[in-house]
């Protein structure tokens, strides 16, 4: 394939450049959490108004109707001018194209405009204190009732389900069936009495995760998508979106994470070391083959329109960069490298669930070697 850019997606790029340097909103506020998610709010209804929110989705739709490789090139400079992420993540990178593949026309028009617009956040209910990677042991079950369904059960780690109105969830409808057979896939209102949600304190001392405890939580039938029974696949897509999403947006942050290393190398003045330099120059070649590996996924999801296995890639390649970065840099920063309240020690910190969320290393690659690669199923 051809890695640069036609005469079509450079002007693109310049255009994308320009907006964000006359809309920058500046630094989110620090020390609030929820001042801070408001501030991402306003700049997504900001971006959405200037028709940047979901641009590769459909026109008809809300969105630019652009490109994957446009696209692409909006996360890049997104990254590069360091703005930050819109609120509404979750609803933008998975809630919505999942509509979007597989919802009713109804469900299209109820949902997707207030994605775009961060009006109605969204979560995402998979994951069960004891159904994590194998996530087709959830627990958590609905039962038929008048024209709809009640739902009880317990999901965990779920992202901004405190800001949340909707939520992407799993449920046993068929306790007869095969594991991956009789769940159905859900839109759960969240504002509603049947539904609790429990902040967890992270490392580093945010709390975006969450426990959500339903008791016959109501859903009605047409917010159900895709089939009765038939969850499983819905399930697979929304984690392909997610994780294509997380792979395709991730090379320009790791690039700016390894700029400041490279700063911050030269501050302490190991510019010269022999080690270091090899090290740095080790992540410098991974992430440039990670970008053009996404590139070559994006080619590929062009074709179908929906992201396939190869997404896991980029997903663990970014968990394993960031890592090892954030790592290296407490390890030159020396003793401030672990002090409290430093970016170097918060960057650390939280950089131990990327290997967690959205996937387990572990689990990505079981992915890779059986859907892409084609080895042996694992015993």
């Amino acid at each position: 394939m051809d890695l640069s850019l036609t005469e079509s997606e450079a002007a693109f790029r310049d255009e994308v450049r320009t907006w964000l340097q006359e809309n920058h909103p500046g630094p989110s506020p620090e020390g609030d959490d929820q001042a801070e998610f408001e501030f991402r709010r306003s700049w997504q209804r900001k971006m959405h108004e200037a028709g940047w929110a979901g641009i590769s989705w459909p026109q008809e739709y809300g969105g630019k109707g652009a490109t994957l490789i446009e696209q692409a090139i909006f996360n890049e400079e997104l990254a590069r001018e360091s703005v930050p992420a819109p609120a509404n993540v979750l609803g933008l990178v998975m809630g919505g194209p999942v509509v979007i593949a597989q919802g009713t026309d109804d469900q299209k028009e109820r949902w997707l405009e207030p994605i775009l617009s961060g009006d109605e956040i969204w979560c995402q209910g998979f994951s069960e204190p004891e159904s994590g990677s194998d996530l087709a042991s959830l627990k958590a079950r609905a039962v038929k009732s008048n024209g709809g369904w009640k739902v009880t059960g317990q999901k965990v780690w779920t992202t901004y389900a405190h800001e949340a109105k909707w939520c992407m969830l799993l449920a046993r409808t068929d306790q007869d069936a095969p594991k991956h057979k009789g769940i159905t896939y859900f839109i759960l209102d969240m504002e509603q009495p049947g539904v609790e949600v429990r902040p967890l304190r992270q490392i580093t001392g945010e709390a975006e995760f969450n426990e959500i405890f339903m008791e016959e939580a109501e859903v009605p039938d047409e917010n159900v998508i895709g089939d009765v029974g038939g969850g499983w696949q819905v399930a697979i897509t929304t984690l392909m979106f997610e994780r294509a999403g997380l792979g395709a947006a991730a090379v320009m942050g790791l690039r700016r994470t390894l700029n400041d290393l490279i700063a911050l190398v030269t501050e302490r003045g190991l510019e010269d070391d022999p080690l270091v330099r090899q090290r740095v120059a080790e992540f410098q070649i991974g992430i440039e083959a990670m970008r053009l590996g996404a590139l070559r996924t994006l080619t590929a999801t062009m074709k179908t329109g929906i992201p396939g296995p190869e997404g896991s890639l980029g997903k663990w390649q970014w968990a394993k960069y960031n890592q090892a970065m954030t790592e290296m840099a407490s390890e030159v920063a020396g003793p401030d490298g672990v002090k409290v309240g430093t970016e170097t020690t918060y960057r650390f910190l939280r950089s131990r669930a990327n290997s967690i969320e959205g996937g387990t290393t572990e689990v990505l690659q079981n992915i890779i070697a059986e859907r892409v690669l084609g080895l042996p199923r694992l015993r």
